[in-house]
């Protein structure tokens, strides 16, 4: 699709007419199909014709020619439209394919992703080839456009051009700039992003905000400015406040916010009983997460609730595709569309037992199906990492007088460290760890201590990130050696050592960044990976999330960046990286 102008050529329009015609048949026919409708908002019965990826006709007639037709009679069953998840970050571990592969087994067939790694890691050449590559899935894929990196980098001005955000913007497979992690620069006054909405806006494409605890005049400024959503409600009085500035509100449930049950419970003691403007993000929950399903959970978890079914349905599809200008191919069961549906046991089970998507199926009768070829990750310059320099027991010397106390998962503040940094080793009564992040081509370090996140881990090294460097956190610097060692022999990945051996590792051979493990396996060894953490100390809920965000400048209060530690709230650096 993104290698031509139109979604389909005039020649297979012309071959979708003949269908009507009765000049040829369907590839599919479903009698007797009970579905939602979304525009009436009714469950209807007809028949659905399907030619190759596009729904032809639905009504009551039945086709002409029928010599290569699959038949399916639906009696019994429930049809919905396909899922959407709005708001996916495909490198929480996993790939953007194989979580693709994943989502699709319990209906969510269509995602709009993050583009930061690809921005951060790719250049504009490969990782538009890689969307393409990417677009001959089964399942529909569409993307952002970012505007910042979320922390403090080195040089970032030259990564975040103008001309490389207009590019993205303007690539048939981006659907949304943001999300806007910076917008305090943009209440500063940043003209420069404050251009890049307006030519998103002028693109007819929409702006996502990321504004946690956010006050009224802020979301009424930021949507002054352009913005059109956010996901970042964590309350009923957050998604009311959104709702009468006229923002489209997503309702999260994610591996560090979730918060649905409670959104839902609260929305209702509110009054809020209309929900064409709410929709459905799962926001890049670690691996483990998915177990509970994708948007089926949250379908699930919104009909218990007591929100109508239909309505229900439509926050995970119909109006997901409404506000992203995508509802003539995406979010309904129509004449046109796409052919992603759902096949049911009954409106009140989400979690179909067949998938089509484009057509395919990618679920039949309960079996999981797998319809793309894997892609060779190579050819897009997504290798294991290569770390071409070594590092020395002088590289962990530790000297800083604070450091950085964890207050949950994410959140960091600053403390003043009375420890005595010079031993090669911290007692296990306290929750201090030696904690230091490294450029991962070697040019500069930077280390402290970091309280609260674990009291017993010995040596602990991860090349996933969010800038893709080199955290090492421990209280063993041998053992911190070691993870680190292991870590660059395996190309990239989360490492744990203890007393001289390693005892779990993660492979990550896409740039040290993702897995290219189905996520059925990655989904093991995170579990694994938390269970020896949590054995270790670590009190929080998402680790993997803690790693990502130790450098994230959009939440309070101090980071640890590619330019130094960082005050957030200040926006300033405290002390800079050293170089090795």
């Amino acid at each position: 699709m993104w290698n031509q102008r139109y979604r389909w050529k005039n020649r297979q329009i012309r071959e979708q007419v003949s269908v009507i015609d009765g000049q040829k048949s369907p590839t599919l026919l479903l009698k007797n199909a009970r579905f939602l409708h979304s525009i009436l908002k009714k469950w209807i019965t007809s028949n659905i014709w399907i030619y190759q990826d596009r729904i032809i006709y639905i009504g009551e007639e039945l086709p002409k020619r029928l010599e290569n037709c699959e038949i399916i009679d639906c009696s019994g069953l429930t049809l919905v439209p396909g899922y959407i998840e709005p708001h996916v970050h495909p490198f929480q571990l996993y790939n953007p394919q194989s979580f693709a592969r994943f989502a699709s087994q319990s209906g969510t067939t269509t995602l709009i992703c993050d583009n930061l790694f690809f921005f951060l890691h790719l250049n504009k050449k490969k990782a538009f080839a890689l969307l393409n590559e990417l677009n001959e899935s089964p399942v529909s894929m569409y993307w952002w456009g970012r505007f910042d990196s979320q922390t403090e980098m080195n040089e970032e001005e030259t990564i975040f051009t103008n001309s490389e955000i207009k590019s993205w913007l303007e690539h048939e497979a981006v659907v949304q700039g943001g999300e806007l992690t910076g917008w305090p620069k943009l209440l500063a006054g940043d003209d420069l992003m404050l251009h890049w909405i307006q030519e998103t806006k002028r693109l007819g494409k929409k702006v996502e905000g990321h504004f946690p605890g956010g006050s009224d005049k802020t979301l009424t400024k930021m949507k002054l400015f352009g913005v059109d959503g956010d996901h970042e409600s964590m309350t009923g009085a957050d998604v009311y406040k959104r709702l009468m500035h006229g923002y489209t509100v997503a309702l999260r449930h994610s591996s560090i916010r979730p918060d649905l049950n409670v959104m839902l419970k609260e929305i209702h003691e509110l009054g809020i009983d209309q929900y064409d403007s709410l929709v459905f993000t799962t926001d890049g929950s670690t691996p483990a997460f998915y177990k509970q399903g994708v948007m089926d959970m949250m379908i699930d978890m919104a009909i218990k609730n007591g929100v109508p079914t239909i309505d229900a349905y439509h926050m995970a599809s119909y109006n997901i595709a409404r506000h992203y200008n995508l509802s003539h191919h995406h979010g309904m069961i129509a004449t046109g569309r796409i052919a992603n549906i759902n096949f049911l046991s009954n409106e009140t089970e989400p979690t179909p037992i067949s998938v089509l998507a484009k057509g395919q199926w990618v679920k039949r009768d309960g079996q999981n199906l797998i319809n793309d070829k894997d892609i060779n990750w190579k050819e897009f310059g997504l290798e294991p990492l290569n770390l071409n320099w070594e590092l020395q027991s002088s590289d962990l010397q530790f000297s800083m007088p604070f450091g950085i106390e964890m207050v949950n998962d994410v959140i960091t503040k600053p403390y003043s460290v009375s420890l005595d940094l010079s031993i090669d080793y911290l007692p296990q009564k306290h929750e201090e760890s030696y904690f230091a992040l490294f450029d991962r081509k070697g040019k500069w370090r930077i280390n402290t201590i970091v309280k609260g996140f674990a009291k017993s881990v010995s040596g602990f090294a991860s090349s996933f990130s969010n800038t893709g460097d080199i955290i090492l956190i421990g209280k063993m610097k041998k053992d911190m050696l070691l993870a680190f060692k292991r870590m660059k022999e395996i190309g990239g990945g989360i490492v744990l050592a203890e007393n001289g051996k390693v005892i779990h590792e993660i492979p990550l051979p896409l740039a040290g960044l993702m897995s290219d493990q189905p996520l059925e396996e990655l989904i093991k060894a995170e579990e694994r990976l938390k269970e020896l953490l949590y054995e270790r100390g670590y009190s929080f809920t998402d680790p993997i999330y803690s790693l990502l965000f130790f450098s994230a400048t959009h939440l309070p209060y101090i980071r640890v960046t590619q330019s130094g530690m960082y005050d957030v709230m200040n926006k300033t650096i405290l002390f800079p990286t050293l170089m090795r």
